[in-house]
């Protein structure tokens, strides 16, 4: 039987840090209906409520979620607890079509979103700032020392990577350590049993270079939670435009497929005997990871977070957990799997069995 947290205050330390979190983060993409598909005002207001009354503390959200709408909302409902609350956001996102500087990894663009960051939020600091994602043009000592200046500055407490290749998150660590710059802790990346290539580099590089992984999209757009069909595959490929159908988003990322589908089929089977529902089941899978400090949920109306909270309570089987793995399994490829054939360790080790590093 494998084991999970059974509480929102069974606290996590995230990655190489003592910042205490929630193994279930709050999600804020969601805040707000500027895209056309979020939740207004008084529905935020109450799953914000319901969250942090378990003992939640961890709430993701980034500069240009619902076009900052999701941001001031955090800010006011962060009022009289915000020092009890870890707020994460993120820099990256272009805020001003036609501006060539208004997004990017670069300094300025850090700066200036930072700042803004800060008046959506009405605080005076951000417990955690991500890079949101890699933009293959800024040299990666000016990001680094830029995150560095601004934790200097006590406007930002912690920093991370989000959507970035394994190789340079690992540099950049490599490099603010020997700088004595400020120290990465945690690495947002997509995961979920239909997108398991990160386990190549980007799982391991952040177990071993003292990231705490944040998982985002644990349920593949939805398509985890069954409510898509073989039927809804006649969409094609959809569009990523963020303010279109979510259906339409599934499609686009690549979820909505015959082998997302496939892979649905099996998490509904083991929910059912489970006695728990598919996106319980499938949010658990993401927490028995050890890598993994926190998963994102990112929900609607409070009877959707009330059914995700539930994934704490979820206990699978070494069956089940076996059959959600092979189903979704994915090939390591080079050289992993070289380094994993009978020939390979024969070579290596000399016949000698040695066990594996704690």
């Amino acid at each position: 039987m494998t084991e999970i947290p059974l509480s929102l205050d069974t606290y996590r330390l995230l990655g190489r840090s003592g910042l205490r979190v929630s193994p279930l983060s709050l999600g804020a993409m969601t805040f707000g209906s500027a895209w056309g598909w979020g939740a207004d005002e008084p529905e935020v207001r109450t799953m914000f409520d319901a969250y942090v009354d378990r003992g939640g503390n961890f709430v993701d959200t980034a500069n240009n979620y619902t076009q900052g709408t999701s941001e001031r909302l955090v800010g006011d409902f962060a009022k009289g607890r915000r020092d009890r609350l870890v707020i994460a956001t993120k820099y990256t996102c272009a805020i001003e079509p036609g501006d060539p500087n208004s997004g990017g990894n670069h300094r300025k663009s850090m700066m200036r979103s930072v700042e803004q960051s800060l008046e959506r939020l009405q605080t005076d600091y951000i417990d955690l700032l991500y890079l949101h994602a890699w933009d293959a043009t800024t040299p990666v000592e000016e990001i680094l020392r830029g995150l560095d200046d601004l934790v200097r500055a006590g406007k930002v407490l912690y920093v991370g990577m989000s959507d970035t290749p394994a190789w340079q998150a690992s540099r950049m660590q490599a490099i603010a350590d020997l700088r004595g710059w400020s120290p990465l802790v945690a690495l947002q990346i997509e995961y979920n049993l239909l997108e398991r290539t990160v386990e190549r580099e980007l799982i391991p590089m952040a177990r071993e270079m003292g990231l705490g992984v944040v998982p985002w999209s644990p349920l593949a757009s939805g398509v985890l939670t069954g409510k898509y069909t073989r039927d809804d595959l006649d969409l094609g490929e959809g569009t990523a435009d963020p303010s279109g159908t979510r259906k339409n988003v599934a499609a686009a990322a690549g979820s909505l497929s015959e082998r997302g589908l496939d892979i649905a089929d099996v998490v509904r089977e083991v929910a059912a005997e489970a006695g728990h529902t598919p996106a319980q089941v499938a949010l658990a899978w993401t927490l028995l990871d050890p890598a993994v400090t926190s998963t994102i949920v990112g929900v609607r109306t409070l009877g959707q977070l009330e059914d995700n909270l539930g994934a704490l309570h979820v206990r699978l089987t070494d069956d089940q957990r076996g059959r959600l793995d092979e189903v979704s399994a994915v090939e390591l490829g080079f050289p992993h799997d070289m380094l994993q054939r009978p020939m390979t360790r024969e070579v290596v080790f000399g016949g000698v069995t040695i066990a594996p590093p704690a």
